[in-house]
């Protein structure tokens, strides 16, 4: 495997916005964006192939049962999984690689590959993302409930990732990764302040859960 590759596995809350911070990451860089499979229902405007790959439960246990998964996991009723050939197919070809996952995937990924890279998104306040799900519209109050829920309980486990930052103003969010993706690929501390160990960021998750 290409020393000069890295796995970047990214987590946040629904409805934190980590999709429209990583399109614009991707923007005049060459890297291979892993698409999951999952067993939800399309959103509208999600295409099979690019947002996710559409599988019916069999069809996703069955990649199970043949030990084709990255990472997998269960989350509000359905599965998403991380195909690990396209993955391991890129690295070796010295291709950078991101995973946008949530949280037991990601430690499953760290502990498959130690050398994989962990960030994770902020929302301003967990309140947040209660506001950004039901402007989206999509899904009904009971999923939204259990999304924030369940971001209350992704966000306590942000201190385990490599790297924290915050989306709340979109630029900087975009900024922030960047000084990320770009300090892990040349080894060096200049992302220091966004380590999950630094007294600063334990102090901006804090502040996050309580303004639940």
């Amino acid at each position: 495997m290409s020393s000069k590759a890295k796995l970047f596995v990214v987590s946040a809350p629904s409805g934190c916005g980590k999709g429209t911070i990583l399109a614009e990451v991707f923007k005049g860089k060459d890297v291979f964006y892993s698409v999951s499979c999952t067993t939800r229902t399309p959103r509208e405007g999600e295409i099979d192939g690019v947002h996710y790959n559409f599988l019916t439960d069999a069809q996703f246990e069955n990649m199970i049962n043949n030990n084709e998964f990255l990472e997998h996991a269960g989350f509000v009723g359905k599965y998403y999984g991380t195909p690990k050939g396209p993955v391991v197919e890129k690295l070796e070809k010295g291709i950078d690689v991101i995973l946008e996952i949530e949280t037991q995937g990601a430690f499953q990924v760290k502990k498959a590959m130690p050398e994989a890279v962990l960030l994770f998104i902020l929302p301003p306040s967990v309140k947040e993302i209660d506001r950004r799900l039901r402007k989206r519209g999509t899904e009904t109050c009971d999923v939204i409930a259990k999304r924030v829920a369940e971001a209350k309980g992704e966000i306590e486990k942000a201190c385990k990732y490599d790297y924290v930052i915050m989306n709340d103003a979109l630029e900087d969010a975009v900024n922030d990764f960047n000084t990320v993706f770009e300090s892990a690929k040349a080894e060096n501390n200049v992302a220091d302040k966004f380590k999950a160990g630094n007294k600063d960021i334990i102090k901006l998750i804090d502040e996050v859960l309580k303004n639940a």
